[in-house]
């Protein structure tokens, strides 16, 4: 999953909740949810896939492990409890939805990373940094990318709705 997939999805599940559990809204910073959704991938894909591609050779690496997250939630928890500053538990809560949505329990080896071991799995593929970087631009306007990227889409759409909603909230404060 890409940017809007993580994004999307996780705004959408924030906002889903909301309406069933509406002191959800009150809880969660929604713009550090946000930033935690896609935490992850602005920290591990650079690091893993361009700058030090020929160690790592993928995109999941320190920051998709549950140790991240976990040291995460103790950072948001003690700033919460210093100044119940919400913050800190807002990103950790996007990182965890990250976590689950790249389906890494299902990669333990990097999810409890470093129970199995000090290093990452490679991915099959052969990673040279601003060369992979301009081929993932290049396929991303091709039918076969966007069939296999339906999530992305469906981020994106979630974008929308959950934008044309909070600036129809907007738009009606003003009027009052």
């Amino acid at each position: 999953m890409l940017l809007f997939g993580h994004l999307g999805i996780t705004l959408g599940i924030f906002f889903g909740l909301g309406i069933f559990i509406p002191r959800l809204r009150t809880i969660i910073d929604p713009r550090y949810l946000a930033i935690g959704a896609i935490l992850p991938d602005l920290i591990d894909k650079p690091i893993g896939e361009v700058i030090f591609a020929s160690t790592f050779a993928s995109g999941r690496i320190i920051c998709h492990t549950l140790l991240f997250s976990l040291l995460l939630f103790l950072i948001g928890l003690y700033m919460y409890e210093k100044r119940r500053d919400i913050r800190g538990l807002s990103l950790t809560s996007g990182t965890f939805f990250h976590l689950f949505e790249d389906q890494m329990v299902l990669n333990p080896p990097t999810f409890f990373w470093p129970l199995f071991g000090w290093s990452f799995p490679r991915n099959s593929m052969d990673y040279i940094g601003l060369e992979h970087l301009m081929e993932m631009l290049e396929k991303s306007f091709h039918l076969e990318f966007l069939q296999s990227h339906s999530i992305e889409i469906l981020g994106v759409v979630i974008g929308f709705v959950l934008a044309f909603y909070l600036l129809k909230i907007v738009i009606v404060r003003e009027e009052l």
